[in-house]
């Protein structure tokens, strides 16, 4: 069959470049059109829901918001894990689904339960959706800066919040524009409760003329004259002097009593829980752009760029948009990174096949293959809904040494036959595709099935490294229908007779080499045996020595410094500490802009505290940077210059540290979870574990969340008291809500800006605890009663957040680790280290971060894997008809195994998954390698056995062998030669994504030379013994 389609495709060679062109032009098409993103994502499908309950503390929203929803949930299907929230005046609960779960399934779902589930919350207390978008979703964040001074940082978060938020809402594949810093507008109404009693007006009274005093209605319409008319009375509260003038009743000779007459109005900001600084000039307001699920990255980005430059246009005198999160310029790097890949491979394949068979036309062949076949895959990958980002453009720079492999056999073979010139020119070129096509078809069957254990990880794992299997496994799908069409037809076109030698002077100079050295072999199998033995013993030193980590870091080209702070931390202090953070920051010469944020923005995929900062560090080009200067060593100088008291430090970059604050909640690259049922319990054994950890090697700073520091004023109400005065545990609460906390009565409506309207006591009749227990309650009969007569007033501390996972109480350890640590290592000296720990009956720990995803990993490949090594075996048994000789073939594996565990180790790499990949590819390359060189041993035997009509004797098979052997060498070392040099470009530079390909092609460089030894080495001796073993006696 792939005979007959070899011959076709010289016969009709015009017709076949013809229609590889056409495809090749519909392959740009889907390139030019396809998704392009920075990184796959790795979030898991998620849904959060989103909750505010104004004013309440952590502990009431669990027990009246959070847990209703958590245990509506726990048992939705497709439901891996419900992880619930508290935090200070709103619940987040996150609803993680199984992976493969589609993720607007999941979102309607989520929504099913939450009509049930809302039954059972407070009255008003409404739960919505959050945003459809993911963990990956933060694309672009931007600056509103005033450059005349005229604007306060109120007004500017208006417009943020009313304009420019709406008109980037609009655009494709937005999912929120959500608001952080500034102030948000309120009208706050001040009541003297002094003068409340002077007019004998209860509060609850001011709250509903107020609440009364703000709305519009529509009177229907009107006839008149023949035209009709609409009627609408207008009510909406439009200004300060609009409250002011809210009556509240008559007083003594029928004078009206206002809203003025008893409070202070005035403007004010809104209760804040996030804050933000830019470069350490002062605060700021920020817009952070999110992306929808699915979304085109790169063109998201580029479509808001757009309409921020209209917008630029029409903004107020003064105003002025900066961007200072871009992650288009990450996607960017990434792809012309592999543009000048695939260039500089280009080159090294022409140049390779140039000096080993001295043939231009050879050379283009190979070289078309390159564009051809990445643009065939191109249209599988844009089909299948594949982005182009770091992995899947990783799988594509991997497999280009291969995809040229098959061309580079075919065309060495032509041109050995072209010399020869035995045959004619078109029947020679066919002769020699069919000599080598079956198997080179099984070789590129059994590189694609070694990538079998990839498509068998899951959760982060899978998601990260299937796009590079996918995009690898097309590649050479697609190297495998042209290596049977359009090489015989290239090479029919631009391979000439035009005599000379086979064999050129590189090609002598080799078998000079070899030839002596493979006798030598022959003659002494069990010395090359104990020799190669050897060498796989010696493997165990650098095994033993290696460390283990998930993943290499990605540099993202930004950085994130996240600083821990001490609960209960004011805004005023949490800005202070931002301020003076984000200035030593900009000391650095390496930083362009500072964007500090402390607390949360308006959204809800930020969970954060107020005592929790991300701060994002935008970094000049690398070119820019200090000679010298690595994005470790910056980290740890930036980590030394901000050592401030009280607060602990960790260090990310922009996505990774969203992804893994969205996957697993733990914000630091390993992390610990304990789950059990008593806050002041799970804190006590996080400080413990903290303490043990603090000084363990490899830690560079170490926090156990603070869940039970908060400060608290808690009135216990006496209800036989509260009785005593006609009083219900309501009207005492209502007081404590309304006078002393405050109430957002209404909400203004000024054209497209709506405002709260604020009623509460001034600052200093609620400033400390004594003030607190005068203020009055309202009894039925009119009487005042002090809150102190009613209830004790206790300062304590409670719950700084209360967060749950699958139902149960949980406290996270965050554990930030030195540059030289990996996490395998570190895990094992932990583990020894809380090895004396005994926790409480009904307490655990786990695990999470990178160490979680390693394991799962792990786990999956020792089964995965073995069962991939069998499939190989079973395809090789197809293709030789003989167990033993598949049995050589895969006798190549552990020595090519060898070598790339000396190159990790040599590299100074630590095992990873991206490292497992390497060895998975190598695995294809390995055994191919021995398929072609035993095809042609085998090639070489049968023919002297045919030339001869009897079988060969011991010395004849060994003959056989080596001319087989010798033959293979040319070839053999042009493959070895494209797939070294063609991955050496990926070991130079600091371009984006290459140090996580470095891990890769380590392992296939190493593995390649141990394993074209063996080939050449030990498996003709190999070979040669299992044949005489069956030969006539001499």
């Amino acid at each position: 069959m792939l005979e007959k389609i070899i011959a076709g495709s010289v016969r009709n060679r015009f017709m076949v470049v013809f229609a590889i062109a056409i495809l090749s032009l519909w392959g740009l098409w889907c390139l030019a059109n396809i998704k392009l993103n920075a990184v796959p994502d790795m979030s898991d499908v998620q849904v959060i829901i989103y909750t505010p309950f104004v004013g309440q503390p952590p502990q009431v929203v669990e027990d009246q918001v959070t847990y209703p929803l958590v245990h509506a949930l726990l048992s939705a299907a497709n439901v891996k894990v419900v992880r619930g929230f508290s935090f200070f005046n709103f619940s987040l609960v996150n609803v993680v689904f199984e992976d493969g779960t589609d993720f607007y399934w999941a979102r309607s779902r989520v929504l099913e339960y939450l009509n049930y589930a809302a039954q059972q919350l407070p009255q008003g207390v409404t739960p919505t959706l959050g945003p459809d978008s993911t963990g990956v979703g933060w694309v672009f964040e931007y600056v509103l800066l005033d450059k005349t001074g005229k604007w306060d940082l109120a007004q500017l978060r208006g417009y943020q919040d009313w304009h420019l938020k709406f008109a980037l809402g609009t655009v494709p594949g937005v999912a929120e524009v959500a608001s952080l810093g500034g102030f948000v507008k309120q009208y706050q109404v001040e009541v003297d409760p002094r003068k409340l009693v002077a007019y004998k007006i209860p509060l609850s009274r001011v709250k509903q003329a107020i609440k009364n005093s703000n709305n519009a209605v529509g009177g229907r319409v009107l006839e008149r004259a023949g035209e009709e008319y609409r009627i609408t009375a207008l009510g909406y509260i439009q200004s300060i002097d609009d409250i002011r003038a809210i009556p509240l009743g008559l007083g003594p000779g029928g004078t009206p009593i206002y809203v003025g007459d008893v409070a202070d109005v005035h403007l004010g900001p809104e209760l804040r829980r996030g804050v933000s600084d830019l470069d350490g000039k002062g605060e700021a307001v920020v817009g952070i752009v999110e992306m929808r699920a699915g979304e085109n990255a790169l063109s998201v980005i580029h479509r808001v760029k757009e309409r921020l430059r209209r917008i630029q246009k029409e903004l107020p005198p003064g105003l002025e948009i900066l961007p200072v999160y871009d992650r288009s310029g990450l996607i960017e790097r990434a792809v012309d990174n592999l543009r000048d890949k695939l260039i500089e491979e280009s080159f090294i394949v022409a140049i390779v096949t140039l000096v080993f068979l001295a043939n231009f036309g050879g050379a283009m062949v190979s070289v078309l293959m390159i564009p051809a076949g990445f643009l065939l895959a191109t249209i599988a990958m844009y089909y299948a809904g594949v982005s182009a980002d770091l992995m899947s453009l990783a799988g594509v720079a991997v497999a280009i040494g291969a995809m040229v492999d098959a061309a580079v056999v075919m065309v060495e073979n032509g041109h050995r036959y072209l010399v020869e010139g035995t045959l004619a020119r078109e029947q020679a070129i066919v002769e020699a595709a069919k000599e080598v096509g079956p198997a080179l078809f099984f070789s590129l069957l059994i590189i694609t099935l070694s990538f079998i254990p990839i498509f068998a990880l899951t959760a982060q794992a899978g998601r990260l490294f299937k796009p590079l299997a996918l995009t690898k496994t097309l590649c050479m799908a697609a190297a495998a229908l042209l290596s049977v069409t359009l090489v015989p037809a290239l090479m029919a076109y631009l391979m000439r007779s035009g005599g000379g030698h086979e064999e050129n002077l590189l090609d002598r100079f080799f078998q000079r080499l070899y030839r002596p050295a493979l006798r030598s072999a022959m003659r002494h199998p069990r010395v090359v045996g104990l020799a190669f033995a050897a060498i796989l013993v010696s493997t165990i030193v650098p095994w033993s020595r290696m460390g283990l980590e998930f993943l290499p870091p990605v540099f993202e080209g930004d950085l994130v410094y996240a600083p821990t702070a001490y609960p209960g931390i004011s805004v005023t202090q949490s800005k202070l500490l931002l301020q003076r953070a984000d200035r030593i920051l900009m000391q650095f010469p390496e930083v362009e802009h500072v964007l500090g944020k402390m607390g949360r923005a308006e959204t809800a995929t930020d969970s954060v505290s107020l005592y929790m900062g991300e701060i994002l560090i935008k970094l000049k080009p690398r070119n820019a940077w200090r000679p010298g200067m690595t994005p470790d060593r910056l980290v740890t100088e930036m980590d030394n210059a901000l050592r401030f008291p009280g607060i602990i430090n960790a260090w990310s970059m922009p996505i990774k540290e969203r992804v893994d604050n969205v996957n697993t909640g733990v914000k630091t690259t390993l992390g610990l979870k304990l789950l059990g049922d008593n806050l002041k319990t799970l804190e006590t054994i996080g400080r413990s574990i903290e303490e043990r950890l603090r000084g363990l090697p490899g830690t560079r700073n170490v926090l156990s969340d603070r869940v039970y520091e908060a400060n608290y004023i808690n009135f216990h109400i006496h209800r036989r008291e509260a009785a005593r005065y006609g009083l219900t545990i309501k009207d005492v609460e209502d007081a404590v809500q309304l006078a002393i906390g405050g109430l957002n009565v209404t909400t203004t409506v000024e054209g497209p800006e709506r405002y709260p309207v604020n009623v509460r006591y001034p600052r200093e009749l609620r400033d400390s605890r004594e003030a607190l227990g005068r203020v009055d309650i309202y009894t039925q009969s009119g009487a005042q009663v002090p809150l102190s007569q009613v209830a004790d007033i206790e300062s304590t501390t409670g719950p700084t957040a209360v967060k749950t996972e699958a139902g149960r109480l949980t406290n996270w350890i965050y554990i930030d680790l030195t540059p030289d640590a990996d996490i395998g290592t570190y895990v094992k000296k932990a583990n020894a280290a809380l090895a004396g720990l005994k926790l409480p009956r009904g307490y655990s720990m786990i695990w999470s971060g990178e160490y979680l995803y390693l394991q799962e990993a792990i786990k999956r490949l020792s089964v995965v894997t073995p069962i991939a090594l069998l499939i190989s075996f079973f395809v090789l048994y197809l293709n030789f008809g003989s167990a033993a000789e598949s049995a050589i073939v895969m006798l190549c594996l552990p020595f090519a195994a060898s070598g790339g565990v000396w190159a990790i180790y040599l590299l100074g790499y630590n095992m990873s998954i991206a490292a497992w990949m390497g060895m998975l590819i190598l695995i294809g390359f390995a055994v191919e390698g021995g398929v072609v060189m035993l095809i042609y041993i085998i090639k070489d035997t049968e023919h002297a056995a045919l030339n001869k009509g009897a079988p060969l004797t011991a010395a004849e098979i060994e003959a056989s062998v080596t001319r087989g052997a010798i033959r293979r060498l040319r070839p053999r070392l042009m493959v070895l030669s494209l797939l070294i040099f063609g991955l050496l470009p990926i070991f130079w530079g600091h371009a984006t994504g290459s140090s996580l390909m470095r891990r890769v092609a380590a392992p296939v460089v190493g593995g390649m030379l141990t394993e074209v030894s063996v080939v050449f080495m030990m498996l003709p001796p190999l070979y040669a013994w299992y044949r005489r073993r069956s030969a006539p006696e001499e």
